[in-house]
This record gives structure tokens, C-alpha cells and sequence, in this order.
């Protein structure tokens, strides 16, 4: 599992943005994606997973503004970040594992692989 991100940029606030994350190895439709970002000073936290069957789980903060989505020929999820603000700010990550779970988590010590991240700025 190899992940890599891309999308990331500057916007001013209620822009949009569309990040993406593509895994260059062949386990990527049985992978449970998330999506996490760290802003400066502050804790990595979890704020969109989807798993191998569709089934998804946001962060309170970004309901109904961000959504995450996967294309599976692509080896490839997105997340459509609409609406944002300055708070926004930060490295995103995108994550892996293959574990299996009853439940979605958000929880960093759920993940097992990680990409570079990308930087988000969102400017006021």
C-alpha cells in the first residue's frame, strides 16, 4: 500500500477544494480509506473515513461541507471539501488499513498506512 496525495492549495473562505488519494498497490478496494489533518500546534485528527463497502462517517465539523467518496477502477478516494473556513487550515493526510471492523473509526490508531500530506490553506 502505497498512498499519495494531491488537490491541496490556497482558497479563501467558502471555496472549495477536491483532494485526492491513490493507492499504487493492488489491496485498494478491500482498504478502509480516511482522510486526517493536522493544523499548526494542534493534534492529527480524523475527519472523513469510507470503507471497503461504501459506508462512511465524518467528523461533526465538516458534516454537510465535506464529503468522501471512492473510485475503485482509480485505486482512488476523494474528499470534496466545499464551504470552507479558515479553521480548515491544515496538512491532510490520507490513511489506510485493512482491517476489517464492525465500525468506521476515526481514530488515528485505527490506521495502519500514510501519505505525505497536502496543505490546505484557507484564507478569511
Amino acid at each position: 500500500v502505497q498512498l499519495v496525495e494531491s488537490g491541496g492549495g490556497s482558497v479563501q473562505a467558502g471555496g472549495t477544494l477536491r483532494l485526492s488519494c491513490v493507492d499504487s498497490g493492488y489491496t485498494f478496494s478491500s482498504l478502509c480509506i480516511g482522510w486526517f489533518r493536522q493544523a499548526p500546534g494542534k493534534e492529527r485528527e480524523g475527519i472523513a473515513a469510507i470503507d471497503s463497502d461504501g459506508a462512511v462517517d465524518y467528523k461533526d465539523s465538516v458534516k454537510g461541507r465535506f464529503t468522501i467518496s471512492r473510485d475503485n477502477a482509480k485505486n482512488t478516494v476523494y474528499l470534496q471539501m466545499n464551504s470552507l473556513k479558515p479553521e480548515d487550515t491544515a496538512t491532510y493526510y490520507c490513511t489506510g488499513t485493512l482491517a476489517v471492523r464492525r465500525t468506521i473509526s476515526l481514530a488515528e490508531t485505527a490506521y495502519d498506512y500514510w501519505g505525505q500530506g497536502t496543505q490546505v490553506t484557507v484564507s478569511s
